[in-house]
């Protein structure tokens, strides 16, 4: 029962890898028939995309024999043809893609002659001196990124040393603030204590001149008995 499923599975992700490079091969079909058109940098850029495309068919293809052990035995035959047939086509495209990228004088133009004039020479000089020029311009354009970003590190640099500097100062006056606030809870319980004395005293006060207070009439009032 494993064996049927398995079967079945393999028929299907074949089909499915089979239709994806048909539709790959289409594509690369379209692009090698519009490079003959091209030339120069546009040639360069769908060569180039082109070659993604037989890559993208090669892959399709490894998929495709890999599969091909996992489908059943009366349609394997069919299945060989037919895997051969696509592969036939796909080194075909192959080798037109390899055709058309080793034609030089269409990649570079008029500017490619296998016997330069002088007037070629001269073009040909004039575009390196373009291209040294701009490849200096490009290594003074890399340079003072450098030197911005070595300035942005001393400044990032800098700054951190600041933040640590005022994170310290942070600390320090929280810990002063703790302490205050040590030394203010301490000064509030001396202050309540004193406070509690001042109340008992005074109660004690009030109690000995209200004693004294009883006592003198008392003595007044034994006198007149």
């Amino acid at each position: 029962m494993a064996d049927i499923m398995d079967s079945e599975a393999g028929s299907e992700r074949f089909a499915s890898y089979e239709a994806e490079l048909k539709l790959v091969q289409a594509d690369l079909q379209q692009k090698l028939d519009q490079i003959p058109e091209l030339s120069g940098e546009p040639r360069k850029a769908a060569i180039r995309q082109a070659e993604r495309a037989q890559e993208e068919a090669k892959e399709l293809l490894d998929q495709m024999r890999i599969e091909k052990p996992n489908i059943p035995g009366p349609a394997k035959n069919k299945v060989n043809q037919r895997f051969r047939n696509l592969q036939h086509d796909v080194d075909e495209l192959g080798r037109k893609l390899t055709s058309l990228a080793s034609d030089r004088r269409a990649l570079f133009g008029n500017r490619y002659s296998d016997n330069p004039t002088a007037d070629d020479q001269l073009e040909q000089r004039q575009q390196l001196l373009s291209g040294t020029d701009r490849l200096e311009r490009s290594s003074g354009r890399l340079r003072d990124s450098h030197r911005i970003a070595l300035e942005t590190e001393d400044i990032g640099r800098n700054t951190l040393a600041d933040l640590a500097t005022q994170r310290e100062t942070i600390e320090r006056t929280r810990q002063n603030l703790l302490e205050s606030e040590g030394y203010t809870d301490r000064s509030i319980k001396t202050l309540r204590g004193m406070a509690r004395r001042m109340a008992t005293n005074r109660v004690i006060t009030i109690a000995i001149i209200t004693a004294l207070v009883l006592l003198i009439i008392a003595v007044i009032f034994s006198k007149f008995r």
